[in-house]
């Protein structure tokens, strides 16, 4: 796994910049790429200074940016060099030291986009790895921490690294834009892996998952004063979108968003909405799905205070579970806050509990090799 040997490898082009450095870095080959986004009008690496001709700064806070930060950070040794542009990027790999690290995200990208890599890289370390991840935990784009988790945690397993020290853990939940998530990943030290032979994905036996609110509204303490709470009917039917109060979007019925947008002054505490909503996108999911199965439980994950983050929105994550251990994974989230339309949780239930079945059709059908699947590419690199 040290840095220095062989010869140099040669790309062009943005893509695949994760894969690249991953691979790079358990080979102990050193990589060139070139010509990144060369003819855009903003080209090279996303998040480099320009000011830098040689060594990317620690200013930047942009996705491409970070994780190369980030492998600096796991690494001992490593030598980067990025030309003035941002377009052409060196990279010699060194020591996968481990220890104990922080690192924080861009909230361009969830965590889900730097702690795929670190699945594949963890257990060759010289120390047990233990790293705190802040920034967006559930996005629309990447695997959440909630499907890594149940997904790639197993799979590492069948690979022989196993034990107390294997953990992903939910600290706080953060939701894009702002983010506001932590997590904590520890994974101990494995020099040989198991050898797995898979072949047949089995039949689904029970289907668990996560369903998560975290909407927040910020009030100031001193607007309470004189103040008193609307009578909230039980029968009122909000409807919801994913807005703190200083937004002019209908997350309450009218009468309670008049009371709530005249409180909403500055950032002192939070009050959080009720955990009912994450209860219609589980009501909505098992709809759908006690047609097929009835081993179904989906755990409402509803938390408070500074665990919740600093911007609303919520999801769910579906996981279905084989007779032979596969498991696959279906996740939806709201849309960021100020972006798109409103979601109703019905529907992303719904709309989750469809996609789930999607793909546990095409691993019955011809796609034996679950590959495809969010949280998977730890079986192709090894």
């Amino acid at each position: 796994m040290a840095g220095g040997g062989g010869q140099c490898l040669s790309y062009a082009g943005c893509n695949f910049l994760r894969q690249r450095l991953v691979l790079s870095t358990l080979s102990g080959r050193p990589l060139k790429i070139r010509k990144i986004r060369a003819k855009e009008e903003d080209p090279g690496l996303r998040g480099v200074n320009l000011s830098s001709y040689k060594i990317i700064l620690f200013y930047s806070s942009d996705f491409e940016a970070c994780f190369i930060r980030l492998i600096d950070k796991v690494t001992n040794g490593s030598r980067i060099e990025i030309n003035q542009t941002g377009t052409t990027l060196y990279y010699q790999p060194g020591l996968l030291y481990g220890g104990s690290l922080e690192h924080d995200c861009s909230p361009s990208r969830s965590i889900g986009y730097y702690l795929e890599s670190l699945l594949c890289l963890a257990p060759f370390m010289k120390h047990p790895l233990k790293i705190v991840l802040r920034g967006v935990t559930n996005d629309q784009v990447d695997p959440s921490v909630d499907v890594l988790k149940a997904t790639a945690l197993p799979l590492l397993k069948k690979f022989g690294i196993d034990g107390e020290s294997l953990e992903i853990k939910i600290n706080r939940r953060g939701m894009p834009p702002k983010g506001g998530g932590e997590i904590l990943f520890t994974c101990p030290v494995r020099k040989v892996l198991q050898p797995i032979q898979f072949t047949d994905p089995g039949k689904i036996k029970r289907i668990r998952g996560t369903a998560y609110p975290s909407l927040t509204f910020f009030l100031n303490k001193s607007a309470f004063k004189g103040k008193k709470s609307p009578n909230l009917k039980s029968n009122s039917t909000p409807v919801l979108q994913s807005i703190h109060a200083d937004n002019t979007g209908p997350l309450f019925t009218e009468r309670e968003h008049r009371f709530h947008h005249s409180l909403a002054q500055s950032c002192r505490y939070s009050v959080r909405v009720s955990p009912q909503m994450a209860n219609r996108m589980v009501e909505s999911a098992r709809s759908i799905l006690n047609k097929f199965l009835p081993d179904i439980y989906i755990y409402t994950d509803h938390m408070k205070g500074v665990s919740s983050g600093k911007s609303p929105g919520f999801g769910i994550c579906l996981i279905a579970e084989t007779i032979n251990g596969t498991i696959l994974s279906a996740e939806l989230a709201s849309n960021p806050q100020g972006q798109g339309a409103a979601v109703l949780p019905e529907d992303l239930g719904q709309n989750c509990a469809k996609l789930l079945l999607e793909e546990i059709y095409r691993v019955s059908g011809q796609y034996v090799l679950c590959v495809q699947l969010k949280g998977k590419t730890v079986m192709i690199y090894w």
